[in-house]
Order: structure tokens, then sequence, then C-alpha cells
């Protein structure tokens, strides 16, 4: 019977659930409530006490196998699969037996390498399939499995992605148990057709999704990888951007008592946070592992610590030479003393290079002071004992970035954006590079790179900003501090609000919603969490 014939024969209602039904499918997003429209539509349709949605999978290793998806059942109240949050703990149906001959003696199996529909009057007299699996489940639950329709799920390619199998017509008036009508099946047709295409599209995208996140996971950890000082950042902003953003949603008050993010939203915000420095990429290694001051390429500490004992045999060997001339034992202690003053001197140079918060003018001076210094080359010439550059390294006030190196770190941020912004993102990914690019910007507009003040920046970028600051004041694996306490990172951080660097209404609900806390308690140390109560960070 062609489907024409067949609709001709059905009550006018039900040709237009059916076409509902195929407009529903086409539009639904979410693919466990996919799953499940196909097969409610299904036992809707011919009235079916039960169902089953079996999906092709092809593990890594093996042959195709089905998969329980989604399982019903109304007489026995199962609800299984889906959104029901019971998993399938049935095993998966595989299509080839060991010995690679194809599985024709189950049903489902049968359908789905045979690709032709199956519909069973009494499955306990169908004698070209074994229902032994089924007999043996009515044994256990008192149940009767009876007729059976096993639809194939095929796609725009000719191929078997699933099995819709159909169990137990019941009679609209009886409630008996009876055949599925024939006029029926090519309806049945007709939706399994329509959910294949359907179910193909949401597969595709999930599997598009699926590489899309890979891929910018890899990234992460390619950034996180080319430095061992920051070999988690990239996977930890995008933890506290979200606890932030979960915060959000769920203010009753104030100004984000409106903030929302449905699910395509929610995905938004995780890529910008996962990418967040990926211009990171293009910084040369040294920079990024710039763990003292002297720092280029290798530690020139050494070069520096070499000139000292230079220094220091030469001295010695001047005064000895004096002394086998002439012993005298005070020309023997003002030997010692300029010694240990060139000690003295090695080791502040060895401390100011591993650099810190904040460098005193008084330190600064007393390395000008002990670059004059001199001692002799290979060649006998005098020589400073520091150079120019290595004055101008040893004297950064705070960390061990110079100017120069600092801007070379921040135009990881410009590169950011430039990548970011030359994908081709979709429309519901539109945002990401200015989520992912606004977070070093700051609220007055003293920023970068673009200079953005708070009114210019979305609610994301804002937290983003505030994500990147407290991961890396708390982070335990940065060469030139020790992980500050949540105590010292929200003073830090409450500075950053009162000069109008970071947003103040979202390290108000930082500070409400304790996400320093739910943090603290999975990614710090027990030492680092010595707040229980934020009360004085708040604005006065």
């Amino acid at each position: 019977m062609t489907f024409p014939e067949a609709t001709a024969e059905l009550d006018h209602s039900l040709f237009w659930r059916l076409v509902e039904i195929s407009t529903a499918l086409s539009g639904e997003r979410n693919t466990s409530r996919l799953f499940e429209r196909i097969l409610d539509a299904a036992q809707d349709i011919t009235h079916a006490d039960g169902g089953t949605l079996y999906l092709i999978k092809e593990p890594e290793e093996g042959k195709p196998v089905l998969e329980f998806e989604i399982l019903r059942n109304n007489s026995l109240k199962l609800r299984l699969g889906g959104t029901s949050g019971n998993p399938i703990e049935l095993p998966p149906l595989p299509l080839y037996r060991a010995d690679g001959a194809p599985n024709n003696g189950n049903i489902a199996t049968y359908t789905a390498l045979t690709k032709k529909m199956e519909n069973i009057e009494d499955a306990y007299f169908a004698d070209h399939l074994d229902f032994t699996g089924t007999k043996a489940f009515d044994e256990r639950s008192g149940y009767r499995s009876k007729s059976f329709l096993t639809v194939p799920l095929i796609n725009h390619a000719n191929e078997v992605i699933g099995v819709l199998q159909l169990l137990n017509a019941k009679d609209a008036d009886t409630g008996e148990t009876i055949p599925f009508r024939k006029s029926l099946e090519p309806i049945v047709a007709a939706l399994a057709s329509s959910a294949a295409i359907a179910l193909d599209n949401q597969i595709l995208l999930q599997d598009h999704k699926n590489l899309l996140d890979a891929f910018i996971k890899v990234i992460a950890q390619a950034i996180d990888a080319k430095s061992a000082h920051t070999s988690a950042h990239c996977q930890r902003v995008p933890v506290l951007t979200e606890l932030m953003a979960q915060a959000a949603c769920e203010a009753q008050s104030g100004p984000l008592s409106r903030f929302s993010l449905d699910e395509s939203e929610w995905y938004e915000l995780r890529v910008a946070a996962w990418m967040h420095d990926c211009g990171k990429l293009a910084t040369p290694d040294w920079i990024l592992d710039k763990s003292t001051k002297l720092h280029l390429m290798l530690d020139g500490i050494e070069t520096v610590k070499t000139r000292f004992a230079a220094a220091m045999a030469q001295t010695e060997l001047k005064f000895l030479r004096q002394l086998t001339a002439q012993p005298d034992a005070a020309l023997r202690d003002v030997m010692d003393q300029e010694l240990a003053a060139l000690r003295d001197d090695c080791a502040f140079i060895e401390k100011a290079n591993v650099g810190g918060e904040f460098m005193k003018p008084e330190d600064q001076a007393r390395v000008k002071q002990i670059a004059g210094r001199k001692w002799l080359n290979h060649l006998g010439l005098e020589q400073p004992m520091l150079s120019e550059t290595e004055v101008a390294y040893l004297c950064i006030e705070r960390g061990t970035l110079s100017f120069d190196e600092r801007q070379k770190i921040n135009d990881h941020m410009k590169v950011t954006v430039q990548m970011l912004e030359s994908l081709p993102f979709p429309k519901n990914l539109k945002r990401v590079p200015e989520y992912a690019g606004g977070h070093h910007e700051k609220m007055d507009g003293t920023g970068f790179p673009r200079g953005l003040r708070r009114e210019q920046m979305s609610w994301p970028a804002r937290m983003m900003a505030i994500a990147d600051i407290f991961e890396a004041l708390t982070s335990s694996d940065r060469p030139y501090k020790a992980p500050m306490k949540i105590s010292q990172s929200l003073s830090i951080l409450q500075k950053m609000r009162q000069q109008n660097h970071i947003d103040p209404d979202l390290f108000d609900l930082f500070l409400e919603s304790r996400v320093w806390e739910k943090y603290a308690r999975i990614y710090l140390r027990p030492d680092q969490l010595d707040v229980s109560d934020p009360a004085p960070y708040f604005a006065a």
C-alpha cells in the first residue's frame, strides 16, 4: 500500500498529527528529547504499549552494535534512557557474530542488516527469528510480548543509523493486544524517515561540536604545555568563569537579576573561556618561562656568578702575592673583608634576580653600585661586574619581566582577538572573540588591547577578567611568587575594584556567592583557604 492510499484510510486528525510530529522533530535541538519524541510519536500513532530506540555505534575496536537509547513500556511503567535519569543497563546487540557472520536471529539486528521493516503478529510463533531473550524477559516480568513492528532508520546516504522497535499494539477501545495494522506501516515508515533525517542531522551536529570541543581543548593544552609555570591556567579560568556565570544566573536581585544563559549561550561562554589565551601560541617560550629577571633563553645569573668567582679569585691572588712578599695580618683581614663583600654582593644579586611583588629604590641603587665593581677578563682588561642591560633587568620593580617583555606578553591579547575574529564562527558563537578578548580590559578604559570601558563590555567578558586575575593570584606554579592565600587575593581584587579596574557588581557577586571558596576547595591547597567571612572585602 502506498503512502497516499494509507493516509486515505486514516482519520484526518492522525494525518495532521503526523505532519505536526515531523515538523517538531526537525526543530528539536536536544538529542535526548529528540530520541524521546521519535519513540513517543511512534507509540502514539500505533497505540503501542512499549517501544525501544536503538542507535548503531561503532566502537574504536570491534564491530558495530545496536545500543539501547530509549526504552518504554507503559504496562510495566518502564521509562529508561533519554531524559528519564534512569540508565539502560542492557548490553548492546552485536550486528555480527564472533565468526563475522551477520546476526540475523534478533529482530532488531535483522532489521538493521536487511534495511527492511518487520511486522510480527506473535513473537512466540515467529520461526525465522530468535525471540529467546524476549521470552526470558516475559518469564521474569510476567509480561506477554506479542506483536512487534520494527523499522530501520535510514539516513540520506542510505545508511542505517538506528532501529525503531514497537511492541504490543493495543486496541483503542478494549485495550487488548493486537497485531500492528498493515495500513500503519507506510505511516510508521514515513515517521522513521523523518526521524532518521532529524536524528542524522543531530548526530552530525554533535560530531562537529565534539570535534570543535576537542580542538579547543587541544589548543588550551598546547598553550599550557608551552610553560610549566602556567600549566593549568587555560583549564582553570573556564572553571572560575562558569562558577561566576552560574551565580549570576541564580541572582534574585541587583544588576544581575535578569542575567540568564540558555544552552547555546552556555556553550558560547565555555568556548570563549577555553580560548581566552590562544594568542599565547605566538608568545616566545622564553618569555613565558622567564622565572628570573636575567633568564633569557638561559638564566644569565650563572654568567654573573662566574664574574664574581673570577673577581674573588683575582682579589685573593693579588693579596696572596702581597702576603708572600711581606706577611701582614692586617692585610689578610682586608682581603677577607673584600672577599666577604664580594660574596655578599653576589648573594644580593642572586636574590634580586628572583623578582617579587615590589623592589625597593634602595635595592635598585645597590644593584647599580655593584655594577661599578671591576673584574679582569681573559685578556686582562677591566670589565664592569654588570652590563647596562643586566642592571636594567635586575632593577625590574615587579615580577621578572621588563617593560618590553611585558608588552610582548600583552601582545598575546591582540593575537587572541585576531585569531578568533578570523574564524568563521556560526551565529551562536559570534560573541566568542568579544568574551575571550576582554579579560585584560579594565573598567576605566586603561586596559588592553582595546582600552574598553565597563559599559562597552558584556557581562561574560567582565567575568572572565576577574577569573583570570584570581587564578593567577592563587596559582601555585608561578616561579616568581608563592601562591597567595584567599585573604591576599581578595584584598588585591578589592583594591582593583576601588581603582575601577574590575567590575564592582561582579566582584560583590564573586564574594556573596562564595565563588572563591567553591573554587578553593577543589583546586587550591588547604592552607590557602584562610577566609570564612567575606564581609571585610565588600565596598565600604
